[in-house]
């Protein structure tokens, strides 16, 4: 463990501190025009992401591939690194009680609060179980799926903890992921098993169980499997109406899609289908400079209040890293370029307008002209 991490000087903004990091930045020729892929030469140049150094409105690395895009796309704003400090970073979650943003620092086994009000960064809460994905309920309580601990737990208001989830017919829980809560008070996670299948991001051990998707029933306690189709079930989030469930799946076959379900009855999916493919090749068009792995994958993704759905993505390289945008239709409309990958992201700030973006060692955020469309 790199013990400066643990050091609170580093939990300082990132613009109060000197960094050497620059990015590379590409340059493309016209983008994507409505559902027609445009053949991209891409260029490089650097970036300061000390903060130091202004960026030229508009952000350039705000990109607009479909006109519908544009709307959501604020002229006079840039992508801001907020803090830089941890091994990966993961489970963007918004208080809006607290006015602070809760994210995970899996590696490092604490869970991390940025405060609106001065930017400061500070360790909420250590050990806290290799814990993944946050979000809060109706209530304003914390729900966390612990990696180390293979299970889904709520960090109650006064200070205890209650386990939600931690087996299923018998067997326990692989390493719960992501998870978002329902009008209802059912809690929707994924299980794809990341957390147990190594000792760096939670305990190494068996997968005992098929990778799935689960509700946990607010009334009894009950929890059901409601899917386990998917390779590596990662990322979640409801439409704004809560009538369909996106997933990314992260594991098997390239390319790795997002799929979508219809919800029936606020209890079960029907009608799974394939919503998005994230293979690098459509976003560059024939002409691409991408090198390595052709086939990104979406990790943590959300809806806003229009139903388009910005999901955090990596694993190509510079140019596709960072958040793809898409339509209710599954057409890919923006790209926000990040010079990491984005592993997962939510709606923030007293307007929910601000996207918040784990990117793997760095926490950065950007206004856009639209709102999440849950609580976090």
């Amino acid at each position: 463990m790199n013990r400066a991490l643990e050091n609170q000087d580093n939990l300082q903004p990132a613009a109060a501190k000197p960094s050497l990091l620059r990015r590379r930045q590409f340059l493309g020729a016209a983008g994507l025009l409505a559902g027609t892929a445009v053949s991209r030469a891409w260029g490089a140049t650097n970036r300061d992401w000390t903060g130091n150094a202004p960026t030229r409105y508009p952000d350039p690395d705000v990109v607009v591939l479909d006109p519908r895009f544009e709307k959501y796309k604020v002229a006079t704003t840039s992508i801001q690194r907020l803090w830089q400090g941890s091994l990966w970073a993961e489970g963007t979650a918004w208080c809006a009680a607290g006015q602070y943003l809760v994210f995970s620092d899996i590696p490092n086994d604490r869970q991390l609060r940025w405060l609106e009000d001065d930017g400061r960064v500070s360790v909420m809460r250590k050990p806290a179980g290799n814990s993944n994905g946050n979000t809060f309920d109706y209530q304003g309580r914390q729900i966390s799926c612990e990696h180390g601990n293979r299970r889904v737990v709520r960090y109650e208001l006064n200070g205890s903890t209650t386990v939600l989830a931690d087996h299923w017919q018998g067997k326990r829980l692989n390493a719960p992921n992501d998870v978002v809560v329902h009008p209802d008070g059912g809690i929707w996670f994924t299980d794809p098993g990341y957390g147990s299948m190594g000792n760096y991001e939670g305990n190494k051990g068996e997968l005992l169980i098929k990778e799935a998707i689960y509700r946990i029933d607010p009334a009894s306690g009950k929890m059901d499997l409601v899917a386990d189709t998917l390779s590596k079930p990662n990322g979640i989030c409801f439409s704004p109406d809560y009538k369909r469930l996106y997933v990314a799946d992260s594991g098997g076959t390239v390319p790795k899609p997002i799929w979508v379900w219809d919800v029936a009855d606020g209890k079960r999916l029907k009608n799974g289908q394939r919503f998005v493919s994230m293979a690098a090749s459509e976003l560059s068009g024939s002409n691409t400079a991408f090198t390595g792995n052709q086939n990104g994958l979406a990790d943590g993704i959300r809806c806003d209040i229009d139903g388009n759905v910005w999901a955090g993505a990596g694993w190509v390289g510079d140019g596709y890293d960072g958040v793809h945008i898409f339509a209710p239709d599954g057409a890919r409309i923006g790209l926000i370029r990040l010079p990491e990958i984005c592993a997962n992201l939510c709606f923030g700030g007293p307007k929910r307008n601000r996207l918040f973006m784990a990117g793997s060692t760095s926490l950065y955020a950007v206004h856009v002209e639209t709102q999440g469309a849950h609580i976090t």
